[in-house]
C-alpha cells in the first residue's frame, strides 16, 4: 500500500498547535483555498475531547467539496484511537477502499512542534486497474498534504 510520510515544524506550542489543527476551522483553512470539508453526522457539535464517545464507531461521510461547493470525494470516517496530541483515523472513500490519517504534534520546546501525518491508502479495485494509479494517487495526496502543512506554515508565522 502506497504511503505518504510529512513533517512540518512549527514555532508555537504543541497544544496551541493541536487545539487549531483538530477543529472543524482548522481542518477548513488547511484545506483552503481550493477544497473544503464537510463534518460527518457522527461527530457533528463534538470535538476530539470527545473521543471516549466516538472511538471505534463509523462517524458517517464527510464529504470533500471543491470550490466549498461541489463534492468531488467522501470520506467515510472511523476514529480508531485518539490521545492528547494525536489521532488515527480509518476511512473508505468514493476512490480510496482504504485510507489511513494519523496525524500527531510532538513538543520539541515550550515554543515548538512537529506536525506529522502519516497517510496509507489503498486505490479502489476497478480504479487501481487503470496504469499508474497508485503512483498518481500518491502523488496527489503528497501534493495535498504540502498544502496543507504550508497553510499551518503560514497559520503559525515564524516571530
Amino acid at each position: 500500500m502506497p504511503v505518504v510520510d510529512r513533517r512540518v515544524v512549527l514555532p508555537a506550542p504543541a497544544a496551541q498547535v493541536w487545539a487549531r489543527a483538530t477543529t472543524v476551522e482548522g481542518i477548513a483553512y488547511e484545506l483552503a483555498p481550493w477544497l473544503s470539508m464537510t463534518v460527518p453526522p457522527g461527530l457533528r457539535g463534538k470535538t476530539l475531547a470527545d473521543r471516549d464517545d466516538v472511538l471505534g464507531e463509523p462517524l458517517g461521510k464527510a464529504w470533500v467539496l471543491l470550490g466549498g461547493v461541489l463534492p468531488v470525494e467522501y470520506d467515510d470516517m472511523t476514529l480508531v484511537d485518539a490521545g492528547d496530541l494525536w489521532f488515527h483515523e480509518r476511512s473508505r472513500m468514493l476512490t480510496l477502499g482504504w485510507w489511513e490519517h494519523q496525524r500527531s504534534v510532538r513538543p520539541l520546546t515550550e515554543d515548538a512542534c512537529e506536525v506529522h501525518d502519516v497517510l496509507t491508502f489503498a486505490v479502489r479495485r476497478g480504479l487501481a486497474a487503470l496504469p499508474g494509479a497508485d503512483a498518481f494517487t500518491t502523488r496527489i495526496v503528497d501534493a495535498l498534504f504540502a498544502h496543507r502543512h504550508r497553510r499551518l506554515t503560514a497559520a503559525f508565522p515564524r516571530a
